[in-house]
Order: structure tokens, then C-alpha cells, then sequence
């Protein structure tokens, strides 16, 4: 059972204690509301993972559409082109690539490109981090600079990105004209990158 009965105030803190067995326990309450002090600094806090579209990218293999697997025949190939519904792949980052060892002509890449241009402008061929480091370029080029203007800046770490490395460089090479400074890290725990 606890004895609240002793109170005192001093400034904004309240101070009661507490007598729990032959325990005395001292407690602060602060009457102030809690306060966001990042928020409060100015200090622009960006998440690469931001950067990136919700949705996933499509992956498309062309490896599916070889003859056992090995051979592109150019008939079958552009018959496929014609015959597939490429509206399913409307507004989405779609990644030309092929999952096995097989030598896929370049024409075949542009071919599919072609087919998917009416319907989405984010084709890249390749693997998946070549995806990301699209995506990020991409974010970066449509970021509104103006708004960083004299800012300070803290890029979040610890991003799930397949290469943060390359979107650490690409956004630096983005805002450092801009910021008045920039920090790496968690806004308790920062290293600075650089100031002007």
C-alpha cells in the first residue's frame, strides 16, 4: 500500500514520495507538457527508405520466354510481345533481367522496353540493386531543393536498402549546395558529414 500524503512543489517539477514497506520512493512529475525537441531544432530528418516507391518493383525474366531455356527465337519472342497484356504493369517500376546464364540480345531488351513505355516510364534492365539505384536517382532528381535551403540535416542510418552506400553519395551530391549542414546518424547520436 503507498502513503501519498507528502507533496511538495518546486518550480515546474512536483515531487511526492512514496512509502512502500520500509521503502521510501521518490517520484518527479513534471506539470510541463513533454516536449519534442528535434521538432522544436529545425533539424530536416530524412529516411532513405523514403525514397523509394511503396510498392515493389516487377521483376520480368526473360528467361521464360527462351526455348528450352537457352535460345530466344525472334519469332516466338515478338509473337509473345504482341500477345501479353502490358497494362498490368501500368505506373509500376518494372526490372528487365534474365535469371540464367543464357545470352539474351540487346534488341530483346528494347523490344520489351518499347512494349512497356505506353503504360510505365520506370524500365531499367538489370539486377535488383541496379533497380534501387534507379529509384533513388530518380527520388532524388524530383526533390524539391528549395526546401533545403540553409537547413540542417539529418540522414537517418541504418536504411534497408540493398546499396545505401550509393544513395548516402547520390544524396549528399544532391543537397550539399543547398544545407547549411548535414549529419549521419540518429538526432541523440550524429556524426557530422559537413557544415558550411
Amino acid at each position: 500500500m503507498y502513503d501519498l500524503s507528502v507533496f511538495k512543489e518546486l518550480g515546474s517539477l512536483t515531487f511526492f514520495y512514496a512509502s512502500l514497506a520500509s521503502h521510501n520512493i521518490a517520484y518527479f512529475c513534471s506539470m510541463e507538457p513533454i516536449r519534442n525537441k528535434v521538432k522544436e531544432s529545425g533539424l530536416i530528418q530524412l529516411d532513405l527508405e523514403d525514397f523509394l516507391p511503396k510498392e515493389a518493383p516487377v521483376s520480368l525474366d526473360l528467361s521464360e520466354q527462351l526455348w528450352q531455356g537457352f535460345v530466344l527465337k525472334e519469332k516466338e519472342f515478338r509473337s509473345w510481345i504482341k500477345e501479353t497484356d502490358w497494362s498490368i504493369y501500368a505506373n509500376k517500376p518494372v526490372r528487365i533481367h534474365c535469371s540464367t546464364d543464357a545470352i539474351i540480345p540487346t534488341w530483346a531488351y528494347m523490344l520489351v522496353t518499347a512494349a512497356l513505355a505506353e503504360h510505365t516510364t520506370d524500365v531499367v534492365s538489370g539486377n535488383e540493386v541496379a533497380m534501387e539505384h534507379y529509384l533513388i536517382r530518380k527520388a532524388l532528381h524530383h526533390l524539391e531543393l528549395s526546401d533545403f535551403v540553409d537547413q540542417r540535416v539529418i540522414v537517418k542510418g541504418c536504411a534497408k536498402l540493398l546499396d545505401q552506400e550509393h544513395a548516402l553519395t547520390q544524396l549528399v551530391l544532391a543537397l550539399k549546395p543547398y544545407v547549411k549542414s548535414m549529419m549521419f546518424g540518429e538526432p541523440c547520436s550524429t556524426v557530422p558529414i559537413f557544415k558550411r
